[in-house]
């Protein structure tokens, strides 16, 4: 897990930069727009909007912003249609990708992605090439000052999670979930006061490529790149890099 470990924390760290941007509010609301599309204005009864609304919250997104982004996707308000696609293809040294996109203009969408790639050693394969590498899963952070080993884990086990880990380098637990048991097990620890750093329904990948120091910068620069696109909402990859490193990411 420490290539995902390493990834999910510079992105937590990188989320509060985003967030006094304002660009993260963009990503949620497409993301909360597309979920009550998709799944209903009611977060009691549509996960991924309450996962959606809760990220959006946890980065201090104005309530109303929130509320107008749930009547634009349930046709309350007008707004903007945005379609799903994921894209699949192949970083530097082979690192498997996954691109989740939100686009009104999916041939402009594909077009920019295409370059963004070319331009930094990757690019874009035909649908299920990586797909097959990742798991869609529930992951949180728990910063390893809030319990001991044991303890933590017997109550998220308990609570239905999967798994948890422990890397001695690295500052958090990691703690893996059924993409439907994510809320049960956060639920779990918020009642026990146990502060969570990072939760996301996310794709875990089942192996890892280990990069030297030339191929992990241009993948850490791809990534960036991909990520400062307006359409792309998330990127997951299947790279295992230096601490050292992904520490000059931070």
């Amino acid at each position: 897990m420490s290539g995902h470990s390493k990834w999910a924390q510079t992105k937590h760290k990188k989320a509060v930069i985003d967030a006094k941007r304002g660009k993260l509010f963009s990503r949620f609301s497409k993301e909360i727009i597309i979920a009550a599309k998709t799944g209903g204005g009611d977060p009691n009864a549509n996960a991924r909007l309450r996962l959606a609304i809760e990220r959006a919250k946890g980065a201090n997104m104005p309530a109303e912003n929130i509320k107008r982004a749930i009547m634009r996707g349930t046709g309350e308000l007008p707004g903007v249609s945005f379609e799903e696609v994921v894209y699949e293809g192949y970083g530097p040294g082979g690192v498997a990708l996954m691109i989740e996109i939100l686009s009104d203009n999916k041939t402009r969408t594909i077009s920019e992605i295409r370059h963004v790639m070319s331009k930094h050693g990757g690019n874009i394969g035909e649908t299920g090439c990586v797909s097959w590498i990742f798991d869609k899963k529930g992951y949180i952070l728990v910063d390893k000052k809030q319990s001991d080993e044991d303890t933590l884990m017997s109550l998220v086990l308990d609570a239905g999670a999967e798994d948890m880990k422990n890397d001695p380098e690295e500052e958090n637990y990691e703690i893996i979930t059924a993409m439907e048991d994510l809320r049960k097990v956060k639920e779990t620890l918020e009642k026990t006061n146990i502060k969570i750093n990072f939760a996301e329904i996310t794709m875990l990948p089942k192996n890892y490529v280990k990069l030297g120091q030339k191929e992990a910068v241009q993948m850490l620069k791809l990534v960036d790149a991909l990520e400062d696109q307006d359409d792309v909402q998330n990127v997951y990859a299947n790279f295992d890099i230096p601490e050292e490193i992904m520490a000059k990411a931070n």
